[in-house]
């Protein structure tokens, strides 16, 4: 802990314990919006590969991959990546190696992450790999495994999965116990790895990273380059305060929070939001975000549930909606989106849309302008639109988001800048130049803070903005002329 503790203080950071939290990061220099606070790559990673998609081992690529020929199991987009991730390698296909085909079948991404935690702390024991004050075991040994609130349930699974670890590695000096209590710590404590549009792509361990806190109102965002995770600044954050970032999805009710909280990382958060439960101001952002809308089109009201169980009341203009009525769209919604499920399985993509445009439709008259729910509606429809190349259409549905976006996330929050961004490219594409830069620019002056600007994303990003300036400014000289 004291050479940790040394080596935070290098970049204006240390570790303090507290009774109610535990170890929280804290700062001992001021950091400014879109400073690096802290960054670290993973102890152990692994891509999240299925039967649909396969990554690199070594940078997630999805492209020009060719498998392990010993154990079958591993991916590699090229040498230069094979190389690099050898030594883990090389123990771990001797261990897959022994697997018969369809033992194989059950090495899940989970169970590979637990087998590079134990064969990498191996390799750091002998020194094979080097231990450095950031990288060693001992900072896995000290995260929190909550194994006293997990339930029955849940430890049974850790159980089996600890058992073929277990059968795996076949070392007789781990115990079952142990390995469950490591994928307890798994649970809590690892980060999905994801691409600069914060599409999903692995999981990775970062020991030091985990000591940071969440917030549901963070004064840091977490964002990855490549594998290397960077935690930068979204606002001032004083010396002497805590670094705070959100573990979850933020657009939601308190009670949709907590509960996702409580669920994964089995606490329950005080944050500023969340200690407003049940307070006017959170009922009403509850209502707004999750619950029900006015009969009057006109009116932006929210409604309450009356007493007797039977009714909404708006709370704005006092017209009431039947609970029948409410629960008789929601039927119809639900039927729907069931259908949708089907219709993607068989890839009837243009079926898809309709059915969406329909769901969206009757959420228009259920849900508040606002909702949560009837902005996953649209995202999806942007999505499908976008793989259909009707461009138009999604665009208008982007346009639609924005000002829910606008709602439910802090000014510098990564999905909002990427949604900017989504509405920008949709915008140059379709001639509307104007329109192009505006949301361009807005989504740099948002990414440039989260993402910094040095990575091939925020690059390509600042370029595409740039042509789009520069096509502007000739055909407003070819005008003058």
């Amino acid at each position: 802990m004291e050479e940790l503790q040394r080596a935070l203080q290098d970049r204006g950071l240390t570790v303090t314990g507290l009774p109610e939290k535990g170890r929280c990061l804290y700062t001992t220099k001021d950091f400014y919006p879109g400073e690096v606070i802290i960054s670290q790559e993973p102890y152990v990673c692994v891509p999240n590969n299925s039967s649909s998609i396969s990554r690199c081992d070594g940078c997630f690529a999805s492209s020009n991959l060719k498998k392990c020929s010993a154990c079958q199991v591993v991916w590699y987009c090229g040498s230069n990546c094979q190389k690099l991730d050898w030594k883990l390698h090389r123990l771990e296909c001797q261990v897959l190696s022994r697997l018969d085909k369809e033992k194989r079948k059950s090495v899940t991404p989970s169970i590979r992450l637990m087998l590079k935690l134990y064969l990498r702390r191996k390799l750091q024991n002998d020194n094979v790999i080097p231990s450095t004050t950031t990288d060693n075991y001992s900072l896995v040994e000290a995260l929190v495994a909550h194994m006293s609130d997990i339930d029955e349930k849940q430890l049974l699974l850790y159980a089996q999965m600890a058992n073929l670890v277990n059968l795996i590695l076949q070392w007789p000096e781990i115990s079952i116990k142990e390995i469950a209590e490591n994928f307890s710590k798994l649970a809590c404590n690892a980060h999905t790895i994801c691409d600069s549009e914060l599409r999903p792509l692995g999981t990775g361990l970062y020991p030091v990273i985990s000591i940071i806190n969440h917030s549901c109102l963070p004064n840091a965002v977490l964002v990855f380059e490549g594998r290397l995770a960077v935690v930068r600044a979204v606002q001032h954050v004083p010396k002497g305060a805590e670094v705070l970032i959100s573990y979850i999805e933020t657009a939601g009710s308190t009670m949709t929070r907590q509960k996702a909280l409580k669920e994964q990382y089995l606490f329950t958060c005080t944050c500023p939001r969340c200690i407003k439960l049940g307070q006017f101001d959170d009922i009403q952002e509850s209502a707004i975000l999750e619950g029900y809308r006015c009969k009057d089109d006109g009116c932006s009201g929210f409604l309450l549930r009356d007493s007797d169980d039977k009714r909404f009341t708006c709370q704005q203009c006092g017209l009431v909606r039947s609970k029948e009525e409410i629960k008789k769209i929601a039927s119809e919604v639900n039927i729907l989106s069931k259908k949708t499920l089907a219709l993607t399985s068989c890839g009837n993509h243009q079926e898809v849309v309709s059915t969406y445009k329909m769901i969206e439709k009757l959420q228009k008259k259920l849900y508040h302008p606002f909702s949560v729910n009837l902005m996953q509606t649209r995202e999806k429809l942007i999505k499908i639109l976008m793989e259909l190349e009707d461009w138009k259409e999604a665009l208008a549905y982007c346009r639609l988001t924005i000002p829910v976006y606008q709602r439910v996330y802090p000014q510098f929050h990564p999905l909002l800048g990427l949604q900017y961004y989504t509405c920008g490219k949709l915008e140059w594409f379709l001639g509307d130049t104007e329109n192009a830069i505006k949301s361009l620019t807005k989504a740099v002056e948002i990414l440039r803070i989260t993402h910094g600007t040095n990575s091939p994303f925020m690059k390509e990003l600042i370029l595409k903005l740039e042509e789009a300036q520069a096509e502007a400014s000739y055909k407003l000289s070819s005008k003058d002329e």
